[in-house]
């Protein structure tokens, strides 16, 4: 329904409230004594339409109202109570009525809200079909609803709730919303949209034989991963299809619908109960020049999006992968038009390009994603671990300072606490490089330390995967093998946020929850692509030179605090004397240059205590001494 008749229908609501509030005090025959409402009703018809207007009633898409507009009309109504009240007031005062009685004020206001609020109110009647309880038709005359596939809904909070309203807004779908579960006691046995609430979460079978539900849908976005786990593995011994909701770090932009149903990944299974930060959390990068290194890789790219979100002045990809890094411009040139993306090419080892860079750009703030991180790969290619690691943070370390960058964000892994290997052992060395300059600078330069992250290239679930659509087998290294993991998009959210509670010289880790055994993830990949161990065995080849079988988070001594957000810790670990860290870095790069991986091995272990060189560690296939990894507060 246009405005226009909407408008329309106020002239005829607030004209009928004002007569309808005279023949409630004086009676019918009030026109005989109380002439008063041939003022009162024009003034009114004006002062109050003025004041809708002024509202925005008529700026509304009334057909798709919620309790916030039906606020807004209240607020309104009570403003033209006032105007008429005034009007009357100064009428009486000057003479232009002669009576007036404050009862028929106080009834015109009531019966204008009640009109008003109603004509809008119907139109949402109206145009919102509802399914009847009882007999499942549409009520105001719609068709009878198709009775499309049983649906049982797993979580009646916003995202389920939301979800059943598009089904019932759409019968084209031909899903049909039978049950919803959920674990919260409050809500059983209690209707939402006509649906009812069965049972928790424990009661599916029950719920699923007696309503003879056909699909199943878990909208819980922010449940942990062992609630959707036993909800999956009830729907799969049950033959149930089933989909999820996207998790929380997928819905920021607000929009939850029937079409944004995806299958359940291994992320849903992993993920802990996730806090969002604030919406300032990373408004520190606003109307600033923000660099990022490693710009093209998975964690690079969703670092480049969430800046790019919070309106940087601009926004510099540096990066070493030309294709990689054209993808990313692409994306977010098409989702911000209006920010300057500007695209650098280069090596971080490349000292003079990396200068000309900082002195072109001017960064407010370095974010450094750029990493070798395989563990295996960098022991067979040791030197270059060291070249980009530890020698290209220092070169960027190096052009932050002189250029007066503001802040460094530098990222970190699990791999650098007692390392095993070189990577490790380079990316504590890198960190040390950070911790050095906030140390020689007073300013803002930071580390970021966190494990594994789902899905980013080259990582574990994407290379099961591709062993799976291969008929298998899957490899694992060690069946109690366990890992740390985080999904990309909070990982990136979580360090943006640490970058902004950073002074200098900290080392923020996040808590990534429980360790997850590599077997149990294993075996999870396999039962959501459709198959069994049978099908698809799993088979052990031996840890590799580097590898540890369980990683910590921060070394034994450490003192962990807790910050202002729950999920980020403020760790300090023991500081080395950065005297003769400048020399100690150009005897790694020599020694790198020289391919000479005792001397590297043997500077490491004097510089890191709890690094243990490769050499140390037994061959494939033996036994390990497992650690026990310290877990976050």
């Amino acid at each position: 329904m246009r405005n226009r008749y909407v408008f329309l229908a106020d002239v005829v609501a607030v004209g009928s409230a004002a007569f309808g509030a005279f023949i409630l005090y004086f009676g019918w025959l009030f026109f005989e004594t109380h002439s008063e409402i041939s003022l009162f009703l024009p003034v009114g018809l004006f002062i109050k339409l003025s004041i809708f207007y002024w509202f925005g009633l008529y700026r509304r898409y009334w057909r798709y109202a919620t309790v916030n507009d039906l606020v807004v009309v209240v607020f309104a109504c009570g403003a033209a109570a006032v105007a008429m009240s005034l009007f009357v007031g100064l009428a009486l005062a000057s003479g232009f009525l002669p009576q007036f009685s404050r009862a028929v004020l106080l009834i015109d206001s009531l019966l204008t809200l009640l009109a008003v609020g109603g004509v809008r109110m119907g139109i949402r009647v109206v145009y919102e079909p509802r399914v009847g309880a009882s007999n499942g038709r549409w009520f105001f005359g719609h068709e009878e609803a198709k009775k499309g596939r049983h649906v049982l809904v797993v979580g009646a909070g916003n995202a389920g709730t939301m979800f059943v309203r598009e089904m019932q807004r759409n019968p084209q779908l031909e899903m049909k919303a039978v049950a919803f579960l959920d674990d919260d006691p409050t809500k059983f046995e209690k209707r939402i949209y006509e649906v009812p609430v069965l049972g928790n979460t424990k009661s599916l079978e029950r719920v699923v034989l007696s309503s003879r539900i056909e699909d199943v849908v878990i909208a819980m976005p922010t449940a942990p991963g062992s609630v959707v786990r036993r909800v999956v593995e009830s729907c799969q011994a049950l033959g149930l299809r089933f989909k999820t909701m996207p998790g929380v770090f997928e819905l920021l932009d607000g929009k939850v619908s029937v079409n944004r149903l995806r299958s359940v990944e291994i992320a849903d299974l992993l993920r802990r109960p996730q806090v969002l930060g604030s919406a300032e959390s990373s408004s520190y990068v606003t109307r600033q020049t923000v660099l990022v290194t490693g710009a093209g890789g998975s964690i690079g790219s969703e670092l480049c999006r969430q800046v790019a979100h919070s309106r940087p002045t601009r926004l510099v990809m540096l990066g070493h992968g030309e294709n990689s890094l054209f993808e990313t411009h692409a994306r977010l040139s098409a989702a911000y038009k209006d920010l300057p993306i500007h695209v650098v090419i280069a090596d971080i080892r490349d000292r003079g390009r990396i200068e000309r860079t900082f002195e072109q750009y001017a960064p407010d703030i370095v974010v450094h994603a750029a990493a070798h991180k395989h563990v295996h790969l960098m022991e067979e290619n040791f030197e270059e671990a060291i070249s980009n690691n530890v020698v290209g943070t220092k070169i960027l370390v190096d052009a932050a300072l002189q250029s007066g960058t503001k802040r460094f964000i530098a990222i970190s892994t699990d791999k650098e606490v007692s390392p095993r290997g070189i990577m490790g052992a380079s990316k504590r060395m890198a960190s040390t490089i950070v911790w050095d300059a906030a140390d020689r600078s007073g300013r803002p330069f930071l580390v970021v330390r966190f494990g594994n992250v789902l899905g980013s290239r080259g990582s574990i679930v994407p290379f099961f995967k591709s062993q799976i659509e291969h008929g298998g087998p899957v490899t694992i290294t060690h069946p109690e093998m366990k890992r740390f993991f985080m999904t990309i998009f909070e990982a990136v959210h979580l360090v943006l946020h640490a970058g902004g509670i950073g002074k200098g010289g900290e080392l923020f880790v996040l808590n990534m929850g429980e360790p997850v055994r590599i077997m149990d993830l294993a075996q999870d990949l396999i039962r959501l692509s459709g198959f069994t161990s049978e099908d698809i065995p799993v088979i052990t080849c031996g840890i590799r030179p580097g590898e540890k079988l369980e990683e910590k988070l921060w070394e034994n001594a450490a003192k962990v605090e807790p910050t202002s957000h729950p999920d980020i810790l403020k760790v300090t670990e023991d500081f080395q004397e950065s005297r003769d860290l400048q020399s100690t870095i150009r005897e790694l790069e020599d020694a790198a240059e020289a391919g000479d991986r005792i001397r590297i091995e043997a500077i490491l272990c004097e510089k890191i205590p709890t690094f243990l060189p490769s050499f140390s560690a037994l061959p494939s296939g033996g036994k390990q001494e497992s650690e026990s990894p310290t877990r976050p507060l």
